[in-house]
């Protein structure tokens, strides 16, 4: 390896192998009285569990990027930001909104003193766009970045955006299906899980889908976000539905927060139309489907309005399917889920208009934006649907300027907390929205 390549980066290797010049030596690993710790995550395993013959242990915990263990040593050089800086740094030559365009005056400059912040911007609101100002100013004063997202599929579609956007800059994209090896880079896209290889390597990181599985509530991504950046860098969150942790940061003044309650087009989000169906289940079961969700979606096939039906379970796909195709034997529609086959060939057919509406599993909470459709949920009380994941879900609808207003409607068997704090949430927003709207020109 070059010395490049060990820059801000915990590099795995046995512990009798030479070290090259210049590299510092890092312990693993931690061996305490009853646990070990392990130097990459940061996480606590008990000797009993963590324990190999001879004396030796490892760490269970990230063992997916490579065993971390007594038997191994970690090579690290300091990042010592050796880029060359290319004119003109950002390529992108869209045009941000007033509303916009304030946010990323801020978190440009909040970026620039290297503090920690949260950009809450609604679902469609453009906030990859947004972080363009404040991504070319800390390129062009020789900063290294990241922007991290739990979900590889967000990665994918992150990655040729920045390449776009920032055409003269060295870029990495590392996720654990990627193609290429690691190489030194300027910009580097990657999932959380990755940010596990790096220290102190980046002046500003960028977490985008902070409230997305696996990230949230992760004790050893969050380790990995705070590890991977450098002591006097700042860190930026972007997210739609902020968790309890963050919230209570921003409220401790820990955080500061930067919002944008309006989508690019200007319109609010749909708010979310709850109904009560305590039978639904019991009426799936005679291949039945609630009599106000049938007419709901009569009401849209007839208007030419396409729409995503969750559901909270894959096995909940078949029996509603079914239904479906005896009250509209005439419309096209499909099922799909995490682990069909055929999964994205059915959402590029939806997006091409060869489904009049499809039936999914959470799947498509975000992530996808199919223009002008609505949304509904059944069994949107079901313990597998999260505040943020129904919040999401909601925002797939009214993201065109051509349909701003959308449909929500949520059936469920009870209220609960989760329904109704998404449903607070969004009116939280829209509150904000309206304040707004007046400086924004709605398009």
């Amino acid at each position: 390896m070059a010395i490049v390549d060990y820059y801000g980066r915990l590099v795995l290797v046995n512990r009798h192998q030479p070290r090259p010049a210049g590299v510092t030596v890092l312990p693993t690993i931690d061996v305490g009285v009853k646990n070990i710790q392990c130097y990459r995550c940061g996480q606590v395993t008990p000797k009993t569990v963590a324990a190999l013959p001879n004396g030796e242990f490892y760490c269970p915990h990230c063992i997916n990027l490579g065993r971390v263990s007594t038997l191994c040593k970690f090579y690290h050089v300091p990042e010592a930001n050796q880029f060359t800086v290319t004119e003109p740094v950002l390529t992108w030559h869209g045009k941000l909104s007033p509303l916009q365009s304030q946010a990323a005056v801020t978190v440009a400059s909040r970026m620039t003193a290297h503090r920690k912040q949260l950009l809450w911007a609604v679902t469609g609101a453009g906030k990859t766009e947004m972080i363009f100002p404040g991504i070319a100013q800390a390129l062009a004063r020789g900063e290294r970045l990241a922007v991290a997202s739990p979900r590889v599929d967000v990665c994918l579609e992150l990655y040729p955006r920045l390449r776009a956007a920032f055409a003269n800059t060295e870029m990495a994209l590392l996720h654990g299906r990627a193609e290429r090896p690691y190489h030194y880079a300027q910009l580097t896209v990657c999932t959380t899980h990755q940010l596990l290889r790096f220290y102190h390597a980046f002046d500003n990181l960028i977490i985008d889908e902070v409230d997305a599985f696996p990230y949230a509530a992760n004790p050893l991504l969050f380790f990995a976000s705070q590890q991977a950046v450098k002591e006097s860098g700042g860190q930026l969150f972007l997210t739609a539905t902020p968790g309890a942790h963050l919230l209570k940061a921003v409220r401790r003044h820990q955080l500061a927060v930067a919002y944008l309650p309006l989508r690019y087009h200007g319109h609010l989000l749909p708010s979310i139309h709850c109904h009560l169906v305590p039978r639904w289940r019991q009426q799936l079961l005679h291949h039945q489907l609630p009599s106000g969700l049938i007419r709901t979606m009569q009401v849209a096939l007839r208007s030419g309005h396409r729409f995503l039906l969750f559901v909270p379970h894959v096995r909940d796909l078949a029996g509603i399917a079914q239904a479906c195709c005896s009250y509209f034997p005439a419309h096209l529609f499909t099922t799909v889920h995490a682990s069909d086959p055929q999964r994205l060939v059915k959402v590029q057919g939806m997006r091409d208009h060869q489904y009049q509406f499809l039936i999914t599993t959470s799947i498509l909470e975000r992530g996808v934006t199919f223009p002008e459709i609505d949304v509904l949920v059944l069994g949107a009380d079901d313990q597998v649907f999260s505040t943020a994941a129904l919040v999401q879900i909601a925002g797939r609808a009214g993201r065109s300027a051509s349909r701003p207003e959308g449909h929500v409607d949520f059936w469920i068997s009870s209220y609960c907390r989760r329904v109704n704090q998404a449903v607070h949430q969004i009116a939280y927003m829209n509150t904000k929205g309206r304040r707004c709207q007046g400086a924004v020109p709605a398009v």
